[in-house]
């Protein structure tokens, strides 16, 4: 059991690693590096398509990853 889990959290690690990697760019110009992207605070958006898929994805392998970790720690201490 313990070692399927390690196998399905390093699964789960390079899934995260590729949802990350694939989440298009947020910083519009160079003006954004100036102006820490003040301009796009109150002009929030719900993200749609591809980039709210790929929000979502990344999520919900975080949490699958944060319970798995965390099991696998209970069961390493006993």
């Amino acid at each position: 059991m313990y070692n399927a889990l390690v196998v399905i959290l390093i699964i789960i690690s390079i899934l995260i690693i590729a949802t990350v990697m694939m989440q298009p760019s947020k910083q519009n110009s160079a003006a954004s590096a100036f102006t820490g992207g003040a301009d796009q605070l109150f002009g929030k958006q719900k993200a749609r398509g591809f980039v709210a898929v790929m929000q979502r994805a990344t999520t919900v392998l975080a949490i699958l990853w944060m319970a798995i970790a965390l099991i696998l720690a209970i069961m390493n201490a006993k």
